[in-house]
């Protein structure tokens, strides 16, 4: 007597648990991605009417109180004088001069004095560095129209 399978397989596949899990992972990734915070201090910055579209590497800060920090490659900013600074600067130049253009930030607050951020953007020129002032963009309404810059 011959005994017949009374089920058979389903060749199709349920892709319902897959789903599931991709949006748990979405969420996850979501979630953890707000845990990061950039290495940058707090700074006010001046407004200007353009920016530069430059990504650079190598960062100086300076604090309303006219601390100067550096940081390169997204590292944590450090306290320095204006001769560590020098130092510092020329080493990241060094590092980063077959790659091509090297440009050095400098973003000031706008409370910081003009001599000092003169003192520092001087480094940077008498020892051949390319430095660029970070500003961020001044509101459209404030922006001198092309009538009024006549």
């Amino acid at each position: 007597m011959a005994l017949k399978r009374q089920n058979t397989m389903m060749a199709a596949f349920s892709m319902a648990s897959m789903t599931d899990v991709i949006f748990l992972l979405l969420i996850f990734f979501m979630v953890t991605s707000t845990f990061v915070f950039p290495t940058a201090l707090e700074v006010n910055l001046p407004e200007s009417s353009k920016q530069t579209a430059l990504k650079p590497s190598t960062r100086v800060y300076i604090d309303k109180e006219g601390v100067i920090y550096a940081t390169a490659d997204q590292s944590e900013p450090v306290a320095m004088d204006e001769n560590t600074l020098l130092g510092f600067l020329q080493s990241m130049s060094a590092n980063a001069a077959d790659g091509g253009d090297n440009y050095i930030a400098v973003y000031a607050d706008e409370e910081v004095t003009y001599g000092a951020l003169v003192r520092v953007l001087d480094l940077g020129a008498q020892n051949t560095l390319k430095m660029v002032l970070a500003t961020k963009p001044a509101p459209a309404s404030a922006r001198p129209s092309a009538q009024q810059a006549r």
